[in-house]
C-alpha cells in the first residue's frame, strides 16, 4: 500500500500538497469535457491562483478594519462627529452633510500606520479642512501660497508643489487660511484635498503668485528700517514664505555690499540675518528644539536674488564654538 505524504488534505489542499512536497508522480486528473491530462503540480497552481483571489477581500476588509479604528479614535479623542457606514463615513454638525469614502480616508492617512498618533492628527486635519471648504462660499479667498523645505514634515509631495525657488532647497503651493481655528493660521493644502471637495484650485494660483511679490516688496522695506531686527511673518506669509519670494530676496540683497545674505531660519516664523553676529550652533539647536511641524531649516542658507542654498551638511560647529575662549571684561562692567 502506497504512503499518503499529504496527511489526509483534500481537494484543493491535497493538491497543494502533492505540488510542493514533490509527490506528483502517478497522480493524474482528467480534465472536464477532454481527454488531456493534468498533473498535480499544474493543478496545485491553478487552486493556489484561485485561493490567492479569494484572499483579496480579505486583505480589504483588513485595512478597512483598522481605517475604521483610526475614525474611532479621531471621533472620541478629537470630538469629531464622524458616522462610519459600509461604504463611507459620514461627517454631521452645523455644517452640509459629508462622506468621505474609505479610499478618501487611507488617501488623508498616507503611508501612516492607522493605529498611530500621526495617523489620527492628519485625519483630524483633513475632515477639519474638509468641513471648512464645505462652509466657504468662496474658497478661493481664504488660499494662500505657503513655502516648505523639501524635506519638510508637512510637504505633501510633487504634485503639492506651484513653483520651486532655485537652489533646491523651498518649494511653494497653496494653503488655506484660518480653516482650522486660528484665524491667522495657513495650513497646507495637498491637491488630494481639492480634489475631494470637487474644487478646481489650478486657476487660484497667477494671483498667489502675484501676492507673494507685493507681499514681499512690503516685508523688505518693513526689515530694511532696522536690519538687526529678525525676520519675523509679514500678513499671512510667515519667513519661508517671503524667503520664495523674488522681490524680497532682491530687495535684502541689494542692501548689502557682497550682494547676497546668510540667514539662519530654524523655525517658520523666524529668521536671522549675517550670521557673523549669532553663535555658528545657534541654528541647529533652535531647529532640534521646534517642533517638526514648525521647524525651518536645520542649517545655515545663502541668500541670493536667484536662489536660496542651504550649506552642505557636516562640521563641528558647536564644538567649535565651545572652543572659543571667554569674553575678557573688566571687573567694573561686570555689573551692567
Amino acid at each position: 500500500m502506497s504512503q499518503d505524504h499529504t496527511g489526509g488534505l483534500t481537494d484543493g489542499r491535497q493538491l497543494l500538497a502533492l505540488g510542493s512536497c514533490g509527490c506528483t508522480g502517478g497522480y493524474r486528473r482528467r480534465q472536464k469535457g477532454g481527454g488531456r491530462s493534468v498533473s498535480g503540480a499544474a493543478a496545485a497552481r491553478s487552486v493556489y491562483r484561485r485561493q490567492v483571489d479569494t484572499l483579496r477581500p480579505a486583505t480589504a476588509l483588513t485595512q478597512t478594519v483598522a481605517l475604521r479604528r483610526t475614525v474611532l479614535a479621531v471621533s472620541v479623542l478629537d470630538n469629531v462627529d464622524l458616522m462610519p457606514g459600509e461604504s463611507a463615513v459620514t461627517l454631521q454638525g452645523d455644517h452640509p452633510d459629508l462622506a468621505l469614502s474609505w479610499d478618501e480616508i487611507a488617501l488623508a492617512l498616507g503611508d501612516n500606520n492607522p493605529d498611530s498618533d500621526t495617523a489620527r492628527r492628519r485625519l483630524r486635519t483633513w475632515v477639519q479642512l474638509r468641513v471648512g471648504l464645505a462652509r466657504l462660499a468662496d474658497p478661493e479667498s481664504m488660499a494662500r501660497p505657503v513655502g516648505l523645505p523639501t524635506d519638510h514634515p508637512l510637504h505633501p509631495g510633487r504634485a503639492w508643489v506651484r513653483a520651486s525657488v532655485a537652489g533646491e532647497a523651498l518649494d511653494l503651493g497653496l494653503g488655506l487660511l484660518g480653516l482650522l481655528g486660528d484665524p491667522d493660521e495657513v495650513v497646507v493644502a495637498p491637491p488630494a484635498l481639492f480634489l475631494a471637495a470637487g474644487i478646481d484650485a489650478d486657476p487660484w494660483w497667477p494671483h498667489q503668485a502675484r501676492e507673494l511679490e507685493q507681499t514681499g516688496r512690503l516685508a523688505a522695506e518693513r526689515l530694511l528700517r532696522d536690519e538687526t531686527s529678525p525676520l519675523r511673518p509679514f500678513g499671512d506669509l510667515d519667513v519661508l514664505t517671503l524667503l520664495c519670494s523674488t522681490a524680497f530676496r532682491a530687495a535684502i540683497c541689494d542692501a548689502d555690499p557682497v550682494g547676497w545674505r546668510t540667514a539662519a531660519v530654524p523655525m517658520r516664523t523666524r529668521g536671522w540675518l549675517d550670521l557673523g553676529r549669532i553663535d555658528p550652533a545657534f541654528a541647529a539647536a533652535a531647529a532640534l528644539a521646534t517642533d517638526p511641524d514648525e521647524r525651518g531649516f536645520d542649517r545655515a542658507v545663502l541668500v541670493t536674488p536667484e536662489e536660496v542654498v542651504m550649506v552642505g551638511a557636516g562640521g563641528r560647529s558647536a564644538r567649535h564654538a565651545l572652543q572659543d575662549p571667554p569674553a575678557r571684561i573688566d571687573p567694573w562692567l561686570r555689573g551692567q
